[in-house]
């Protein structure tokens, strides 16, 4: 039987989220065609051959591309089942069951594909499956990504000497034992995360490197909630292939924690991490739930420029609790920390996305702050009480838009920002200090929770 797995978007990466269940269908027996939709169109013949169709939903994004590719699956295979997984699917559930869905998996959804696919195969009844998300813990297998677009296609490491490196894309660890209320991991792991097993994530490191990654991304969403298990893998990693450099995500409360432990990161190769840090609003990050303060993140900054590790921080810079002037603290504190190059300028563009099922919604009085739940955003729309923000918020983001297109450099576009949120405050802004930083090494295409799908990715479909 012929299963297609699709990915709308993974931030450029090889989606390990195909390569996965790929390696799960194969290995019994099925005939598995993986499409990327960042680089690859819907494939008629295949998804008319297809009795399941699977689309990966790992982050808002690639379900907004889903959601518009959808009527077209459907005409093209109108004899397969359709199922999505992913982080997205089980907020999204009761939308995507009205446009053809027929099976909404999350958490460690591999076993219950496998099964979706025997039962088809074999004539049956498709299960429903009780609960939606599984937390279970399962025997994971070293990804198959044979028929994926090559890595030299995807987003590359750009050195600060312009030099580009090939980059892999691997997980050792499901989940996130956190509880960040705007967090996307939160309403489907609960607080609960799965290692994969150490041989496993190095044997699919070796593939990669096989065919031809010189720098390794872990998609992990916090590297650090098994420090144990993260170290290993590197020291091992690095063991093997010394000249195999990578970069990971982890909290500012683990990087303060761990303290000077994080100086084998280094010494194991690696070259940046990215923190998502939301805010320098103690009280922004209360309400997060993010688990440290705005000290803490300058305590993070001076530590890992101690250990030679770029830092990369993320942000949710427009939230409903942003003020004009909190906004230009954010862009003050960049400039102090002399950050301004180690930030993409699309993370300070970037607006609250509040999804169904967010643990934003359990926080007093928060409803009152938003709409009802708009199926063509996939999220709680939400007006600022300063309408001022709210147009800042588009007008920072067109900018962005627009000097992506045209290749401006990150200060030139910091000191445009830093013009138009002063003048949204009606003053004259202060002159930037000539030193803002040095650029860090960073991939080609940057990380964001949310955007809205451009144009170019919607023509696929």
């Amino acid at each position: 039987m012929h299963v297609v797995l699709v990915s709308p978007y993974e931030l450029g990466r090889q989606p390990f989220s195909l390569a996965e269940p790929a390696a799960w269908l194969r290995r019994s027996g099925f005939q598995v065609t993986c499409i990327d939709l960042s680089l690859q169109r819907l494939d008629g013949e295949a998804l008319r051959e297809a009795r399941l169709v699977a689309i990966s939903l790992g982050m808002h994004t690639a379900t907004r591309i889903a959601v518009e590719a959808l009527p077209r699956i459907r005409v093209l295979a109108p004899q397969a089942h359709l199922c999505a997984y992913g982080l997205y699917a089980p907020v999204n559930e009761t939308l995507l069951r009205t446009l053809g869905i027929g099976t909404v998996l999350g958490g460690e959804f591999e076993p219950a594909l496998l099964v979706t696919a025997q039962r088809i195969d074999a004539g049956g009844t498709v299960p429903t499956f009780q609960p939606t998300v599984h937390r279970s813990k399962i025997a994971f297998i070293k990804p198959d990504r044979s028929g994926l677009p090559a890595l030299r296609r995807y987003a590359q490491l750009r050195l600060p000497d312009g030099q580009c490196k090939v980059v892999g894309f691997t997980e050792a660890s499901r989940g996130c034992k956190h509880l960040c209320r705007h967090c996307p991991v939160v309403p489907v792991y609960e607080g609960r995360f799965r290692v994969v097993p150490a041989q496993v994530v190095l044997a699919d490191i070796r593939e990669q490197v096989a065919q031809g990654a010189e720098h390794i991304s872990f998609g992990d969403p916090d590297f650090m909630n098994g420090p144990t298990h993260a170290l290993r893998i590197l020291s091992a990693l690095h063991q093997e292939f010394p000249e195999v450099t990578f970069d990971a995500t982890i909290k500012i409360e683990h990087i303060v924690g761990l303290g000077e432990r994080l100086a084998g990161l280094q010494e194991a190769g690696c070259l940046f991490i990215t923190s998502a840090v939301e805010a320098v609003d103690d009280e922004i990050l209360l309400h997060l739930r993010k688990g440290h303060t705005d000290r803490d993140f300058e305590v993070a900054v001076a530590l890992m420029h101690r250990l030679g590790i770029a830092l990369a921080p993320t942000f949710v810079p427009f939230t409903p609790w942003t003020t004009v002037e909190g906004y230009i603290e954010l862009l003050r504190r960049l400039v102090e920390l002399k950050l301004v190059e180690s930030v993409p300028p699309v993370q300070l563009s970037i607006r609250l996305l509040v999804p169904e099922g967010s643990h934003l919604l359990q926080l007093p009085g928060f409803r009152g702050l938003v709409d009802p739940f708009d199926p063509r955003l996939l999220g709680y729309p939400w007006r600022h009480r300063d309408p001022r923000l709210d147009l800042l918020q588009r007008e920072v983001q067109a900018l962005v838009a627009r000097a992506d297109e045209l290749g401006m450099p990150r200060r030139a576009i910091f000191s445009r920002i830093w013009a138009m949120a002063h003048e949204t405050l009606g003053g004259v802004p202060p002159d930037l200090p000539d030193h803002l930083g040095d650029p860090i090494p960073h991939l080609t295409e940057p990380w964001y929770c949310c955007a809205e799908p451009t144009e170019q990715q919607l023509q696929v479909i």
